[in-house]
């Protein structure tokens, strides 16, 4: 079953196309006056999408790095001079096929290319089709941290070909399903009562929704980082030895602890989180013995979110939410039930 998902954005509204053979449909997502197609994806993706590509086009291929130090400003500066060298115009489109790397890399690129061409992306890892491919947030990290340079740059449209998860790795599975499990804090749905492509269909309808609502950032849409400040923090204390995925599954466990230090939550619901994401989805929830406090506490602290002192997205009464301001105190308290050096 094809399942089709308005983000809703004006003039910029764009459909996410979700299940399995959904990569038939990329040629329909294509702008119709696109001459060129930039394709931006990694060496070992086993999905090859030019022949969904109309044959109208001219094709160009371009390969990012595997490794978080190939998401990087030099890697978008070398795009460019490809899509230079290749004729891309501000009429033609980038496609991005792969994981949440590729998609903000080539993302970010599109934006910055004869200052933004459009972009289409087809996610080929799970954490990427229920949120790094949607929403437009793309991005680079540099020496200060992940994901610090961007742009806010939507697609014209996402392909969520379900057929590609059943190739990846499982480390990758773990990823997505950290992602995942996020989004059984933000809504009251029983997503585990679904298959799937339909859970993944709904991730993406609640992430559309926020989206449609708060596009760049500034209020509702920070509920979408739930888990994240710990999470970034520990991608890079831990070299990236954590992937993604893994290290919001310990920063939203870490989130609920400190929600019940301030007294948002109570314990049963700091169970519930321990509940979803270590018995449902089976993820660690340990942070690595060799990362300390004082060195996460210096990566959040320069968190994106942070304006006023420590901030965290924390769930609460009222549900999750931002919450700035955090005392020293409750961090620790919460590091303590972490049991971090």
């Amino acid at each position: 079953m094809m399942r089709r998902v308005r983000v809703e954005l004006g003039e910029r509204s764009y459909d996410v196309v979700v299940g399995r053979g959904a990569s038939r449909e990329l040629a329909s997502l294509i702008p119709p006056d696109a001459r060129r197609v930039a394709l931006v994806t990694q060496d070992g993706i086993p999905v090859d999408v030019s022949r969904h590509v109309p044959e109208r086009v001219a094709l160009s291929r371009h390969v990012v790095g595997s490794g978080e130090e190939h998401k990087s400003l030099a890697t978008v500066e070398r795009l460019c001079g490809e899509f230079a060298a290749a004729g891309i115009t501000r009429s033609d489109v980038v496609v991005a096929v792969g994981g949440g790397m590729v998609t903000d890399v080539a993302g970010y690129a599109a934006s910055a290319w004869h200052r933004g061409v459009r972009v289409v992306h087809v996610s080929t890892s799970l954490v990427g089709m229920i949120d790094a491919a949607i929403g437009g947030k793309t991005g680079v990290n540099i020496a200060a941290g992940k994901n610090l340079v961007g742009a806010f740059w939507q697609p014209c449209g996402v392909v969520c070909d379900t057929a590609h998860l059943d190739s990846l790795p499982e480390r990758e599975q773990r990823c997505g399903r950290g992602e995942m499990a996020k989004y059984h804090f933000l809504v009251g749905d029983d997503l585990l009562a679904l298959d799937l492509d339909a859970r993944i269909a709904r991730c993406v309808q609640i992430k559309a929704e926020i989206v449609g609502q708060d596009e760049r950032e500034s209020g509702r849409r920070a509920v979408l980082n739930y888990g994240h400040t710990l999470g970034h923090a520990l991608e890079s204390a831990s070299g990236f030895a954590l992937a993604h995925g893994e290290a919001v599954a310990v920063g939203m466990m870490y989130a609920a602890h400190l929600a019940h230090a301030l007294s948002r939550i109570d314990a049963s619901r700091v169970a519930h989180h321990r509940d979803v994401i270590v018995a449902h989805y089976g993820l660690s929830v340990e942070v690595p013995r060799n990362v300390t406090r004082a060195r996460l506490v210096d990566l959040m602290r320069r968190d994106k979110k942070a304006i006023d002192g420590l901030t965290f997205v924390l769930d609460g009464p009222s549900g999750i939410e931002t919450v700035s301001g955090v005392s020293q105190a409750a961090v620790h308290s919460a590091f303590d039930a972490l049991s971090v050096p």
